[in-house]
């Protein structure tokens, strides 16, 4: 066969397995509907909260069960209020409880008591009888139920439950709603997604006046089309205001957090979704119709049940009741509170709330934000792409195995994210656009196709050296470029007064200058096998250990940061000779995790790194000209090459970072230090220690000594200036000796 036509042949499977991303695609933005990978996205979900659920039993949050048992020595529900109040007395008086909340509802008065009878005698037959209106007006305070158990739960820190109703044909009002969580008016209601409550039947009026606080209790609105409940709803509007559920209602009570906030992605309710709920120092993922994940600890009897009989004849023992967070609810079949949970079909709805209580109190509630849509489609397509191209190179055994370790990856990063960054990614999508292109492809039969490594040069030749693009084309299948987390080492440089220089050229001098200055600097960072990110005007953006993985990165990183500097030097006489001022450069190094990848948007893409190490590299370029230094690097960096000598400069908070970090400047290989530089280092040391001990006349004297022996050094004479202010404006207590940096 012709190799023309053997490429033909190829493109033709390449193009018609991409005709399967789409579909899949499609399906994930909403444009068509694929019932089947919604239940299938179900089906994962549920074997993930399966295999990942804790399994025991959470003894803070304790359940008191309105059980069979308790139907058949107290009688049928609902008891008589005198009742319930002789148990809040128990529970609060003699088991010292925290907080408790009712996962029913008291919406009608209790006649039970025999009040109104009596009372209609009162004006009936014995209207004029003294010694039975005297009894009456004995007996009534006893009798009126209600009162009674309003009086008990009087400063007491106790939650009533009540019901929201979804039909639009009822808008019936039963009861009195507690104070909303956030009033009409203190937020934007275009902002919220959360569900329109049409109606309610709520408690009685003594009641809920006595309680501190209510929260809505019925999950049933939230059902998926299977009958499983994993979200339930945290707030829902009501006559413009937002009312809370009860177990969020139980939290605020027991962190006494009585304000939340709403938590926007961008920080403002304009500019893009509702991301979670802010209360206290708890953050609360929440979805765009305001609902939570039920963080789902187990089976029924992942918390503490007591019989409510046993709590009312106060059987249960102290210890298991003292402090706790009680929710009275039940399981008898017979009251119909029993829902469909993923992992067992008969749930008590009590233990909903008891878990979203948990989840809230721990922060492990998972969360799905708005741009997971994206990370999605993003996801899907390059590995949709990656697969139809990767698959047409292996043999059928070494497309299976390729399947299955991709198969395997997808779980396993999704389990990470779904395990310790609390994050629901799509799952079934993933799995399933590998399954079907695997099945294409091995349908089609083509085993070989040099494509790949093509495709690999092209992606990563204008950000790395040739000879690692040839390095990496041994094993294409090995690089991506989807986003990955990992270890690197980033590198910023600065040309020091770019602006006097650039004022003092003209544009074509300019040009010239920059071109003949970033050309020997790339060549200085592609020997030390880096990878050049981007050119910004004077500066350069390089990073070590991606795509290529480099266990070195951060040794040659400093290599070439170091010869940078010098080889900027070797120019100088050149620059001169074409009558252009001197260039003196700063360079950042820092090691850290970043995020690498093909970033950007859908009109330029750009294989860069991100994160909190990224900026801190940033910071500390800018830094150098402060300690009069031509590279400084990060404790961590300087942690990575241990064999290299390196000069401390001082412990800094930079801007936007709240922890210090370490700095220091690069001398050299540890064996190539003299004498004289190794007693100026232990000088250094001995003034640091007196600085940071406050102890100012000491350190006065190793700075006055270092900057007599090295006058050069701007860090000395900056120290002495630092010293000089801290004797006058003494620091805090509990400085931590760090300096902070408010700017850039």
């Amino acid at each position: 066969m012709k190799s023309t036509d053997f490429l033909k042949l190829h493109a033709v499977r390449i193009g018609l397995s991409l005709l399967i991303v789409p579909m899949l695609l499609l399906n994930a933005a909403g444009v068509i509907d694929l019932g089947f990978v919604h239940r299938l996205e179900n089906y994962t979900y549920d074997l993930r909260l399966q295999w990942t659920m804790p399994g025991t039993v959470d003894k803070r949050i304790v359940v008191v069960d309105i059980d069979e048992k308790s139907l058949q020595q107290q009688g049928h529900w609902p008891w008589p209020r005198n009742k319930i109040a002789h148990m809040m007395d128990v529970l609060f008086d003699h088991y010292k409880i925290d907080v408790l909340g009712f996962d029913v509802l008291f919406a009608e008065h209790d006649q039970s008591s025999g009040l109104a009878q009596l009372e209609t005698l009162a004006h009936a037959d014995f209207k004029n009888s003294k010694e039975f209106e005297q009894a009456l007006k004995r007996l009534r305070p006893t009798l009126m139920y209600d009162q009674i158990f309003a009086n008990s739960l009087k400063n007491r820190r106790i939650a009533l439950g009540y019901y929201l109703r979804h039909d639009a044909q009822s808008d019936s009002q039963v009861g009195v709603l507690p104070a909303p969580a956030l009033p009409k008016g203190s937020f934007d209601p275009k902002s919220v997604g959360a569900m329109l409550a049409s109606g309610y039947s709520a408690n009685l009026a003594l009641l809920q006046q006595a309680a501190p606080t209510a929260g809505f209790f019925n999950a049933s609105p939230m059902i998926d089309p299977d009958g499983v409940i994993r979200r339930v709803s945290l707030l829902q509007l009501f006559d413009g205001a937002l009312y809370e559920t009860l177990s969020l209602a139980m939290v605020k009570m027991v962190i006494r957090e009585p304000r939340l906030e709403l938590l926007y992605e961008g920080g403002a309710a304009d500019s893009v979704a509702l991301e979670a709920l802010k209360l206290g120092q708890h953050r609360i993922p929440v979805d765009a119709e305001m609902a939570a994940l039920v963080p789902y600890r187990g089976r029924q009897g992942s918390f503490v049940y007591v019989s409510a009989s046993d709590v009312l004849h106060a059987k249960v023992d102290p210890e298991v009741l003292r402090g706790a967070i009680v929710l009275v609810g039940t399981t008898a079949p017979g009251l119909l509170d029993l829902r469909t949970a993923p992992m067992q079909d008969s749930y008590a709805g009590v233990e909903l709330h008891a878990n979203l209580i948990a989840g809230m109190l721990d922060g492990n509630i998972k969360e799905r934000p708005a741009y997971v849509l994206g990370l999605e489609l993003v996801l899907l397509l390059l590995t949709g792409v990656f697969v139809a191209l990767a698959l047409p190179a292996f043999s059928p055994v070494g497309a299976t195995l390729l399947t299955a370790v991709l198969s395997l990856a997808t779980v396993a990063v999704n389990l990470y994210f779904w395990q310790f960054k609390h994050m629901i990614l799509p799952l079934a999508s993933g799995l399933l656009m590998i399954s079907f292109l695997f099945v294409f492809n091995m349908s089609y039969g083509f085993f070989v196709d040099s494509r790949a490594k093509r495709q690999l040069a092209r992606l990563f030749g204008q950000y790395v050296p040739p000879e690692l693009v040839d390095e990496m084309a041994k094993d294409p299948g090995a690089y991506s470029l989807a986003g990955s987390s990992r270890e690197l080492t980033v590198l910023f440089s600065d040309v020091r007064g770019f602006t006097t220089i650039s004022e003092g050229l003209d544009p074509q001098q300019l040009t010239q200058l920059m071109n003949e200055f970033l050309t020997p600097m790339t060549k200085v960072i592609h020997r030390h096998r880096g990878t050049i990110d981007k050119y910004m005007g004077d500066a350069i953006m390089a990073f070590w250990g991606a795509p290529l993985t480099d266990p070195e990165h951060a040794r040659h990183a400093l290599l070439a940061a170091l010869d940078m500097v010098a080889e900027l030097n070797a120019l100088q006489d050149h620059f001169a000779s074409k009558g252009w001022p001197p260039i003196k450069i700063g360079v950042g190094l820092n090691t850290g995790e970043m995020t690498v990848g093909n970033m950007g948007s859908e009109f330029r893409l750009a294989y860069t790194v991100m994160g909190d190490a990224v900026n801190l590299g940033s910071r500390l370029e800018s830094l150098t000209k402060e300690y009069g230094v031509q590279v400084m690097v990060s404790e961590f960096t300087r942690a990575a090459v241990p064999d290299f000598a390196f000069r401390e400069l001082d412990c800094v908070r930079v801007k936007g970072k709240d922890k210090p970090v370490k700095i220091y400047e690069p001398l050299g290989p540890l064996d190539q230090l003299n004498e004289q530089e190794r007693d100026e280092l232990l000088l250094l040391d001995a003034a640091l220690a007196k600085y940071r001990a406050q102890n100012w006349p000491l350190a006065t004297d190793g700075f006055a000594r270092l900057l007599q022996l090295f006058p050069e050094r701007r860090l000395y004479s900056l120290y002495a200036s630092r010293i000089e202010h801290f004797v006058q404006n003494p620091p805090p207590a509990d400085w931590d000796g760090s300096f902070t940096f408010v700017t850039k």
